[in-house]
């Protein structure tokens, strides 16, 4: 929709800042109010008390997290890993690996995003053999038979992007290269080790899923047997140490700003380290928000998550479109002064267009407790 569809309405009333997440009325808490996740109009609302400060909160829409590290199936196929959340655009499942799969798969509903919680190894497909290890998105393009090997076990998380596939968003004036370089996206590469997989012995099953259902074709041989291919579509491997993040030392940018990969009903984003903001008038934390176009999901990965609180490495939140959110309590008392000058974290986000279903993975890890860790007392 372009902004000039939308009623057009600019006022003001009351004590409020002149410019969003900076500056704000001595002794209040912004929270935002936005269209179309934060690309449409907003309004900025200035409260006495923290938006998210609920004495009980009851129903289907409540905030959920989910230990999924707690998760312990191992399952030789990544169609049998549990599913977290999905809908008819989406399927997020976490996968645990416990060695090399013993069959390929392909995916033949949609592009598959791979983000690689733990573990490491090789990567073998139609293109060759690319290695993995934690903080890798590894990009499959519908269609591709694929294998993990990983040297031990190995966690991941699953993002598919159904009936669609994922792209670069669009990076309008910060230009191309902003956020990580084209150059930093690897992809895999016909060596000795990937001859040494075409040639082993012996009968080699293909699991492929269509419409969710899976079908398996057996071979007499590896029909990973291509000696060369050129193109411009391929499997891609992307470390989050590659990603450079856009900051400003003025203003706290919305999570928007951090999309690594985009589908049609879906994006996904990285938060990686970076500077707090210094000016200080500036928040230095998540901003309150009403984000009621999008569901929005976190993966927290590795590091300190300092806007949330009881939060560990592989967990995910879930915060279903509707409902004010932002950060917790602890986190808050550091709203305009931060003890220290970088973040430290690693996650990812996923926002979507369209309502997500909880998964039997999810609601068998699930801390409900989480909906009271807002609370100040």
């Amino acid at each position: 929709m372009a902004r000039r569809d939308w009623i057009p309405v600019r006022a003001a009333e009351g004590r409020h800042s002149r410019q969003a997440h900076a500056d704000m009325p001595e002794g209040t808490y912004e929270r935002e109010v936005s269209k179309e996740g934060f690309f449409g109009p907003a309004a900025f609302f200035h409260h006495r008390r923290p938006p998210t400060s609920w004495s009980s909160f009851e129903g289907p829409l409540r905030p959920r997290a989910f230990d999924l590290a707690a998760l312990n199936q191992a399952d030789a196929s990544p169609w049998a890993a549990p599913r977290v959340l999905g809908n008819a655009a989406v399927d997020i499942r976490f996968w645990k690996l416990a060695g090399p799969m013993p069959a390929l798969a392909r995916d033949a509903d949609g592009d598959l995003l791979l983000f690689v919680h733990q573990g490491r190894g090789d990567l073998f497909c139609d293109y060759g053999r690319i290695g993995f290890e934690a903080g890798d998105y590894l990009y499959l393009p519908r269609g591709t038979m694929w294998r993990l090997a990983p040297e031990a076990g190995a966690s991941l998380l699953t993002i598919e992007a159904t009936n669609s596939h994922f792209t670069l968003p669009d990076r309008g004036v910060m230009g191309a290269h902003a956020v990580f370089d084209p150059a930093m996206l690897d992809t895999p590469v016909m060596d000795e080790a990937f001859r040494v997989h075409q040639d082993a012995p012996g009968e080699v099953r293909v699991e492929v899923k269509k419409r969710g259902q899976v079908s398996t074709v057996t071979y007499p041989y590896n029909p990973l047997d291509a000696v060369g291919w050129h193109g411009d579509l391929a499997p891609v491997r992307l470390n989050v140490r590659s990603i450079r993040p856009v900051v400003s030392h003025r203003y706290h940018l919305p999570p928007s700003v951090h999309t690594t990969f985009a589908s049609d009903r879906f994006v996904v984003c990285t938060f990686a380290p970076r500077p707090f903001e210094t000016d200080p008038g500036a928040l230095k934390v998540p901003f309150f928000h009403n984000n009621d176009d999008y569901d929005e999901v976190l993966f927290y990965h590795a590091g300190d998550f300092f806007s949330r609180d009881n939060i560990d490495a592989g967990m995910m939140t879930f915060h279903p479109s509707g409902f004010t959110h932002g950060p917790h309590p602890k986190a808050l008392k550091n709203m305009l002064v931060q003890p220290k000058p970088a973040t430290d974290e690693y996650a990812v986000m996923i926002d979507t267009r369209d309502p997500l279903d909880v998964g039997e993975g999810a609601a068998a890890v699930e801390n409900t407790a989480y909906v009271d860790s807002w609370k100040t007392a």
